[in-house]
């Protein structure tokens, strides 16, 4: 008898990619079990080329058009994994069982405010599994998952010959400018690194990108809003090491087992979304002992202290000698 499961998570692309140990247990572990997941319409090429989902249910419009939707298929549980108003609302229409992450507000809002770090030393992806614990559902220790669709490769044909034998992927983007390493920062690492680098973004850093490749010394490619999620995956899983901020594709390289140097500004890693079970080579870079860090958990347009030293900070000769020794 089939055992159908509705996972529950909207946004945003990392916390999506976060979910999958959640989607892939399940479907190992327990007899029967069919996984269905709901999220956002723009997010559903991270889920809907997953082989362990038997169907993607997507936010177009209306809730309500969803809930219907939802409801024609008479799921046997509910794995919130966002918990929040829309979740609620699917979850008291759905009316089964139905068990929901902690995403532990008060905490955050602790560490952020008064600067009590009561965080539990446990990546989010543990938090996650432990939702479903009482399906006698065990952490596999596998990692991340990311499906690329093979309708959706990247042509590295169109790149210069000079980086056809390797190349940094440098991720530029992040959803807050207080998470994202300045412009001025960036272009100083791209002149000095000594290897060609890709750059990766979405639309928002289509102007920081142009900036940085017009006083570059010549060794970018800059793809910054000229890429699909999946496309910017495949640049990302070919890349021979990835510097990113804390964002989504951070999370999509470490699915890849990628060797990553992720840059922490006002967010700090002892939130629990740090690189899961990347490659052991990866590195976590941020300035310590700054009494107003972290300012935030998710971020700002301008540091609030107006020095924006937690990225500032960022040693670029510390970034160029850990490119060297795991290009």
């Amino acid at each position: 008898m089939k055992v159908k499961f509705l996972i529950i998570r909207f946004s945003s692309i990392g916390d999506i990619v976060l979910t999958s140990p959640v989607v892939r247990c399940l479907k190992e572990q327990v007899d029967n079990a069919e996984i269905y997941f709901a999220t956002k319409a723009k997010h559903a090429s991270i889920v809907e080329n997953n082989p362990a989902i038997s169907k993607v249910f997507l936010l177009k419009g209306k809730l309500s058009s969803l809930i219907e939707e939802l409801g024609a298929e008479q799921f046997d549980y509910i794995i919130d994994l966002h918990q929040n108003i829309r979740s609620a609302r699917i979850k008291q229409r759905l009316k089964v069982p139905a068990f929901s992450f902690n995403k532990l507000n008060y905490r955050k809002w602790l560490f952020v405010n008064l600067k009590m770090n009561t965080m539990p030393d446990l990546h989010i992806v543990d938090r996650y599994l432990k939702t479903v614990q009482v399906f006698d559902v065990k952490n596999d220790g596998k990692g991340l998952d990311y499906f690329i669709d093979n309708k959706q490769l990247f042509d590295f044909s169109s790149l210069p010959k000079t980086f056809q034998p390797g190349f940094v992927a440098f991720v530029v983007a992040g959803t807050y400018p207080t998470k994202c390493l300045p412009k001025e920062k960036v272009l100083e690492i791209c002149n000095k690194i000594g290897k060609p680098v890709i750059l990766l973004g979405g639309k928002n850093e289509e102007k920081e990108a142009e900036y940085i490749v017009k006083n570059s010394t010549g060794n970018i490619a800059n793809l910054c809003g000229k890429t699909s999620l999946n496309e910017s995956a495949q640049v990302i899983k070919e890349a021979n090491v990835v510097l990113t901020n804390d964002t989504g594709l951070m999370h999509v390289a470490a699915a890849f087992k990628k060797k990553i140097l992720s840059f922490w500004g006002n967010t700090a890693p002892e939130f629990g979304m740090y690189p899961y079970f990347p490659h052991p080579g990866s590195k976590i870079m941020e300035v310590e002992n700054l009494k107003c860090r972290p300012c935030s958990k998710l971020g700002f347009e301008k540091c609030p202290k107006k020095h924006f030293k937690c990225m500032q900070g960022i040693e670029t000769n510390n970034v160029l000698g850990w490119v060297e020794k795991h290009f």
